[in-house]
């Protein structure tokens, strides 16, 4: 498969790219900075602003899907926009937990425990997958993480949920860069959650 990765030098977005490269998948992987873009086999790594979509389209066009770990930086419509003009059916985004239910009714945000300065950010990421919901022509899957994700080992093993914040037996809710790339590439290539949102943790 031919996947266009954006924001493909930070944190999730090289382990992305890297877990795309080694299940033998073409990465196109695009970023502001391109030489910090990890080096692997079939990654071709591009100089490129998400924020105009018509350079962006040109840029993933031919692409099977599109994987975006830009977290908010560009609002939906900029991204949809640039899919629609490339041809390209589908839309894999890294989102937040904030919005995630601890208990019936009740998201993560809502928590007293939630840091007031993570707010104006987690708004952002509520308001992005409400955005997404409306859109009923690109395939589009909204990837909320565990509420920390940590730099850490490749264990190989995660466990996914839809709406509900996924905790361990101490209530933790947890998971590394590299197996949340793994779930993401699962994801892309198993397609579970087709205009829906997901997550997983340990």
């Amino acid at each position: 498969m031919k996947v266009a990765v954006l924001g493909a030098s930070g944190r999730a977005g090289s382990e992305i790219t890297k877990e795309l490269a080694g299940r033998g998948h073409q990465v196109v992987a695009i970023a502001r900075k391109p030489d910090a873009i990890v080096d692997a086999p079939d990654v071709t790594a591009i100089a490129g602003d998400a924020s105009n979509p018509a350079e962006l389209a040109e840029l993933i066009r031919g692409s099977d899907a599109v994987i975006s770990a830009l977290h908010f930086d560009v609002p939906p419509d900029t991204l949809l926009s640039a899919l629609r003009q490339a041809g390209v059916g589908r839309l894999l985004i890294t989102g937040g937990a904030a919005s995630l239910e601890v208990a019936p009714g009740q998201r993560l945000i809502d928590s007293p425990d939630f840091p007031e300065e993570w707010k104006g950010a987690a708004m952002g990421g509520i308001a992005f997958l409400d955005d997404l919901r409306k859109e009923t022509a690109i395939d589009w899957t909204f990837f909320s993480p565990a509420a920390l994700i940590f730099e850490g080992p490749r264990l190989g093993q995660y466990r996914s949920g839809g709406d509900q914040l996924v905790t361990d037996d101490a209530g933790d809710s947890k998971i590394s860069f590299a197996d949340y790339a793994i779930a993401m590439v699962d994801e892309l290539e198993q397609k579970n959650h087709s205009r829906a949102r997901f997550t997983a943790a340990y």
